[in-house]
């Protein structure tokens, strides 16, 4: 019944539509069931926030080092070939996190992880930007919906796990199996775009109309990645909440960025990026605020609600504006900003444990607001040219 049905609707606008969601689907859930199991894994390996937070570096770092052979890849070949490799990739390291014994062993394996989840976003994204030109309307912030509506389905599974007492060495190896085969049946529905096959340097910046827009992504990117890696153990370390609301926690903040990425597109309609934009630093800024000064489950929880609706947007919104750049191709554009807009994602979130090892995480959340103020500033110098 399934297979018929892809079949029948096989190279047509809304077979590459549904099979481009699938992916993003795959990326968001596999990414979030990794996320809800980290204080488990933290704990199993017996590391402090500071380790823990040097360990974390290698993630971000396999994704930096792969960023510019990932464009060059897109330049060659078609993104669909480039997101199979990516996708297969990634379900296969997704199985190892939970059977580290050793931390040397979890650096490795975050290294591939981050490598693996650099080609599968990237392409996804390129490829939903060939989709969008088949459709009249704006459908990039519902392609980063799908992927959030993931996230909150696995970490969901996650809370689900945590309260059965499964090890995420188990949990981890059944979502690789079953995303695997979600990848095999969907890839044949995927658009074949042709590579542009242009001369491109190994390391491109966004030229100086994207540069403001990189900078809003890496605040993003930043922020959004310090809630994957440390809203549990911030609940673990600072409010002392149980195993529960430590992963419920992060089901509210996913939610939230769900909720926000789906009524995106119709936001943006009438309001303008620049106003979705701007309030999207405001929404950070007091989010990580209330965290700060009100250190208790009920006004945390809010927080995160705050931080979600504020990062949601974001992403996918700097990604369509750079698949519109006249000067680069779609692959080299989102390559080119996301090498800055990923520095947030390299940079803060690792840093986040070393400020909380020196002081406390609630500073560390204080920084995080300021990076929101930071967001804000740079709207401001958004004009109508851009």
């Amino acid at each position: 019944m399934i297979l018929s049905y892809l079949k029948k609707i096989q190279n047509s606008p809304k077979g590459f539509r549904i099979a481009n969601t699938v992916f993003f689907f795959i990326s968001g859930f596999g990414y979030s069931s990794w996320a809800s199991r980290i204080p488990a894994i933290k704990a199993q390996l017996h590391l402090s926030e500071a380790q823990f937070g040097a360990i974390l570096f290698a993630l971000p770092v396999g994704l930096m080092v792969t960023m510019p052979f990932t464009g060059r890849l897109l330049n060659k070949y078609s993104s669909r070939y480039c997101m199979l490799i990516g996708a297969v990739l990634f379900n296969i390291v997704l199985a190892l996190p939970g059977f580290s014994a050793f931390v040397w062993q979890l650096v490795i394996i975050l290294f591939l992880f981050g490598s693996s989840r650099n080609i599968l976003n990237l392409s996804i994204n390129t490829q939903a930007l060939e989709v969008q030109k088949l459709y009249p309307k704006s459908i990039m912030t519902t392609f980063h919906a799908v992927w959030s509506l993931a996230g909150f389905i696995g970490a969901g599974l996650g809370y689900v796990m945590v309260t059965q007492n499964i090890a995420p060495s188990y949990h981890l190896l059944g979502i690789s199996v079953a995303m695997m085969v979600v990848t095999v049946w969907f890839y044949p529905l995927t658009i074949l775009t042709e590579p542009l096959k242009e001369k491109k340097k190994l390391f491109s910046m966004p030229d100086k109309t994207l540069t403001k827009f990189a900078v809003i992504c890496f605040v993003s990117m930043a922020c959004e990645n310090t809630m994957y890696d440390w809203s549990g153990i911030y609940f673990q370390n600072i409010l002392h909440a149980s195993a529960k609301w430590t992963t419920a926690a992060f089901v509210f903040f996913m939610t939230a960025v769900t909720l926000g990425r789906f009524f995106g597109d119709y936001a943006v309609s009438k309001y303008g990026i620049k106003q979705i934009l701007f309030y999207s630093g405001i929404f950070i800024s007091v989010g990580f605020l209330t965290c700060f000064l009100f250190p208790f489950i009920s006004t945390t929880l809010l927080g995160y609600v705050f931080i979600g609706i504020g990062v949601s947007c974001v992403v996918p919104l700097v990604f369509s504006i750079a698949g519109k750049s006249k000067k680069l191709s779609n692959g080299s554009a989102l390559t080119s900003i996301s090498t800055i807009g990923y520095l947030g994602f390299l940079v803060v979130p690792p840093m986040v444990g070393f400020i909380s090892e020196l002081l406390s995480m609630k500073w560390a959340f204080l920084i995080m607001a300021l990076l929101g103020v930071v967001m804000i500033f740079m709207v401001n110098k958004i004009t109508a040219e851009d």
